[in-house]
């Protein structure tokens, strides 16, 4: 499938080209994370559409799909934006059930969901496999935060200052902007362009 050819898709291109330079074959993870309301979603959606137009099996997860409940977020004392920043999300089901299936490869299954948020309901799970060339490209809040660096090989941030009090803290604690990642002004979503790709 050929996209329509809009300064978007143009970009998109070239960091999918730059992408794919560096990383090549094999099971790849794409991190796309951002401040509240950025586009985090969109951009992931986008982007996955341009890797496939290069002719690449691509998967799609968001980290909303990984969130804990609302009772098991109970569980960690009052609903305030330290407690959602620090365990709104259930990284261990995420590692379990989509990260490291996905990084065997072959004919091991993975999950790309198993929460919807606003129904605060779990989902049944369906288990995918895909080919041993395949891109995984997950949005989401604190995806880039330290204790889960280590589990992508391409870190994409958003750029834009934190306003949302979760994001506050967790910009305060580790800005996703610094270090070695792919930093995106995505503020016109119709003209993305770079704000610092690959420094660090």
């Amino acid at each position: 499938m050929h996209l329509v050819t809009t300064p978007r898709v143009t970009f998109l291109r070239q960091l999918s080209d730059e992408i794919l330079l560096r990383y090549g074959r094999g099971r790849m993870i794409v991190a796309v994370d951002g401040p509240f309301r950025s586009g985090k979603t969109a951009f992931g959606d986008d982007l996955a559409e341009v890797l496939r137009e290069r002719g690449h099996r691509v998967f799609r997860a968001s980290m909303e799909g990984f969130h804990r409940s609302r009772a098991a977020q109970d569980a960690f004392g009052d609903d305030t934006p330290e407690r959602y920043f620090r365990y709104g999300f259930d990284e261990s089901t995420l590692r379990r059930v989509l990260v490291e299936p996905f990084r065997m490869g072959g004919s091991t299954a993975f999950v790309t969901a198993v929460l919807d948020p606003s129904r605060d309901a779990w989902i049944e799970p369906r288990w995918i496999t895909g080919p041993p060339d395949a891109i995984l490209v997950l949005d989401g809040r604190f995806v880039l935060r330290p204790r889960l660096a280590e589990l992508w090989d391409v870190p994409i941030v958003l750029d834009g200052d934190p306003v949302d009090p979760a994001d506050v803290i967790a910009y305060a604690e580790s800005d996703p902007r610094d270090g070695d990642v792919v930093v995106v002004d995505d503020r016109d979503p119709e003209h993305p362009r770079s704000a610092g790709a690959w420094r660090g």
